[in-house]
């Protein structure tokens, strides 16, 4: 039988998604008290609000999040984040970095790509958004995007090296997006899913002139 795997983290108030950018703030537009005087004895509503940066929870970045002329969340076909075949890459044991050598056995064309790390064990605490955090190199990036890679995912606090000795340079985001391939980061639970034999989808809303928003990221396997 078909199963639905969550991979993607909840949403919740004041929560921190990556170190310095500002939580969520979640709250009534109209309550269910409110809405009384609006609506017919016994019927009700409630409409919450939300405001956030884009980069919050699980999202997806879309060409234009790094490149001014790139294609932004309304561009976006939905054959890129959705009913993708999966396969999932391992961190190589000890190390920090998933490079070419990493997937070069691997079948990753018209595939999503998602990196396994196990990074989401430290999720909502001080060490997710340590700089020693898991990434793909830009040398991973690129053996990926020439493969033909639909959409690349990862674990961890960002799928680049943020470490003080990578100098602020993002050449996976840079190398990915500008082969027109959607990047997910802070993915959870990867542990739940087999290397190959799952479609993933990573949906984002529709908006035009923003090109990252959260996703409610999930694998059907079987």
């Amino acid at each position: 039988m078909t199963r639905l795997v969550d991979v993607s983290h909840q949403i919740t108030s004041g929560m921190v998604t990556y170190p310095g950018l500002p939580g969520p703030q979640i709250d009534d537009h109209m309550t269910f008290e409110e809405s009384h005087n609006t609506y017919a004895a016994g019927t009700e509503f409630s409409i919450a609000r939300i405001t956030m940066v884009a980069n919050t929870g699980t999202y997806l970045d879309t060409p234009g999040h790094r490149y001014r002329d790139g294609a932004d969340l309304a561009d976006l076909e939905l054959e890129k984040v959705a009913g993708l075949a999966g396969v999932v890459v391992d961190l190589p044991e000890g190390a920090r970095e998933i490079g070419p050598d990493a997937v070069r056995d691997v079948d990753v064309a018209g595939r999503a790509v998602l990196l396994r790390t196990g990074w989401d064990r430290h999720w909502r605490t001080e060490r997710y958004g340590d700089a020693e955090h898991p990434f793909l190199s830009g040398e991973g990036a690129k053996a990926l995007a020439e493969a033909g890679a639909a959409l690349v995912g990862i674990d961890s606090v960002n799928i680049d090296d943020t470490s003080p000795e990578a100098e602020g340079a993002r050449p996976a985001h840079s190398v990915l997006l500008a082969a027109g391939i959607p990047i997910v980061e802070h993915l959870c639970l990867l542990d739940r899913l087999p290397e190959t034999g799952f479609t993933f989808f990573a949906v984002p809303v529709k908006v035009r002139g923003m090109a990252t928003f959260p996703v409610r990221a999930f694998a059907m396997v079987g």
